[in-house]
């Protein structure tokens, strides 16, 4: 079955549907004439998470939504009326609503999307292909796992989230897309003591697909393995040094740094307001040589991956940063138009509630020729930070600060100590200068990130290589000689 006669069956041809297509179409096109451009946004969505502490299940959550969204576009102005229902009476009170954006203008409706991808994922329903208690006994199990690794454990915690997500876009011409997303996700969270000294390790995966992978017996205790050798490695950590020096970047999820510091200001809202610290840096030097980044919606499986976006364009991969020079920015629709480029597949939003804006998919720096240990044994004194927790950034300045969850000393070109409480300190356009080496072994990350932008959320993924950058500003607890 399509994917569009797959939405149709749950939008329009269910026993309790309020609101037939050909109204639906009638109504759009009422609501967007004159306008630049504009979509009706139709979502299903069925979610569901468990959580477990202390050996018992404390937390089980399902829910389903169903919902539009309607927007009309003129010029830099739009119009976005949303309901949690799907019926005519809501659809035209909501057409009514965006119609006003457009009054008095002669636009003309943009050119809607042509094509779509292959298909990227599966379109089965995570929680209708395995069973309840498949989910609840794999949680039972891993907590017995990891309890009987380790006579330090005292504590486990683990969560398992899944949903299923269901979007058609139409649009005035009658055009129509949709596509069917799963996606899932597994935490584990162990602490262990020592002598009263209590530490935490953490591990997280997941993607696009079924819970199969994750209920696989390799796959979760692989994930608890992970989470106790990092709490171990923390119960020996000492207060991380402080000041500025060379830091080794680990490959794989430590690219997140990449996405906060460099991929938002690469976003076509902020350029085109030019309150990115990039805006007007189009086709100039912005990094080292040997720094390519592309943004890739169409890796097979993975978090960040789209089909389509939520405005119907078939996601993409956009050069961003090739050799050093700035050569592109993600674009939906509306700040394309503007901005007199073509969109890239990046018109994101949280749901049906929230408008689309130019987001992030699967965020990637590109390998280089480097070795790792040819890049640690460059390092006189240094840290090499294998694994980040929170961080922050400010889009118009490029500032940002991230702490390590994971990270060691790297003395005189050997790694030795892991430290805690390391936080990087910079400023993305500068640091992406600084870069003095890029690894040749590219990984990407497990598949458990969600970025938030202007309060909505969405799944995204990063990728990187190991990388050596000069001269970041270490926050730490402890002097240089400690």
């Amino acid at each position: 079955m399509t994917h569009l006669a797959a939405t149709d069956r749950l939008f329009f041809e269910r026993a309790e549907a309020r609101l037939e297509r050909q109204a639906a179409e009638r109504i759009l096109a009422g609501a967007l004439a004159g306008a630049d451009d504009g979509e009706l946004f139709l979502e299903y969505r069925e979610s569901e998470s468990l959580a477990l502490e202390d050996g018992r299940i404390r937390s089980a959550g399902f829910d389903t939504a169903l919902g539009f969204g309607l927007r009309a576009v003129a010029g830099e102005a739009s119009g976005y009326a949303h309901a949690g229902e799907l019926s005519q009476d809501a659809l035209e009170r909501a057409a009514a609503a965006v119609a006003s954006v457009a009054a008095g203008r002669s636009g003309t409706l943009a050119e809607p999307p042509r094509a779509t991808n292959a298909r990227l994922y599966s379109d089965a329903n995570p929680l209708a292909t395995t069973e309840f208690s498949g989910r609840t006994d794999m949680l039972a199990a891993l907590d017995a796992y990891a309890r009987g690794k380790d006579p330090r454990v005292v504590q486990v915690m683990a969560s398992l989230a899944g949903e299923w997500q269901a979007v058609q876009v139409l649009r005035a011409d009658g055009s129509r897309m949709a596509d069917l997303r799963p996606l899932v996700r597994l935490n584990v969270s162990v602490v262990v003591e020592r002598d009263g000294r209590r530490e935490t390790g953490t591990f997280g995966l997941g993607g696009r697909h079924g819970y199969a992978h994750l209920l696989a017996e390799t796959t979760w205790r692989g994930a608890v393995d992970e989470a106790l050798r990092q709490a171990l490695v923390n119960l020996e950590s000492r207060p991380a040094p402080a000041g500025e020096m060379e830091v080794v970047l680990g490959p794989g999820w430590p690219g997140i740094l990449l996405h906060e510091a460099i991929g938002h200001g690469l976003e076509g809202d902020f350029n085109r307001k030019k309150t990115s610290a990039f805006a007007g840096l189009l086709g100039q030097r912005i990094a080292s040589p040997g720094v390519t980044v592309v943004d890739d919606g169409t890796m097979q499986d993975r978090r960040g991956s789209l089909t389509v976006d939520d405005e119907g364009t078939p996601s993409g991969r956009t050069v961003l940063i090739e050799d050093g020079i700035l050569t592109g920015f993600l674009q939906d629709r509306q700040n394309a138009r503007l901005m007199g480029v073509a969109p890239t597949g990046n018109g994101r939003r949280q749901s049906y509630a929230h408008t689309p804006m130019p987001r992030m998919t699967n965020t990637v720096m590109l390998a280089g020729p480097h070795a790792p240990e040819e890049m640690i044994r460059s390092v006189k004194s240094g840290l090499y930070a294998v694994n980040f927790g929170g961080g922050s950034v400010d889009i118009t300045s490029g500032k940002f600060v991230f702490s390590a969850s994971e990270a060691y000393l790297i003395e005189d070109g050997k790694v030795t100590a892991p430290v805690k409480g390391a936080t990087l300190i910079g400023n993305g356009p500068d640091a992406l200068t600084r870069v003095s080496m890029v690894g040749n072994d590219l990984a990407l990350d497990p598949g458990i990130g969600t970025c938030g932008k202007n309060g909505q959320g969405v799944p995204v993924g990063v990728g990187q290589p190991t990388l050596k950058i000069a001269g970041l500003t270490v926050g730490g607890t402890a002097s240089r000689g400690g």
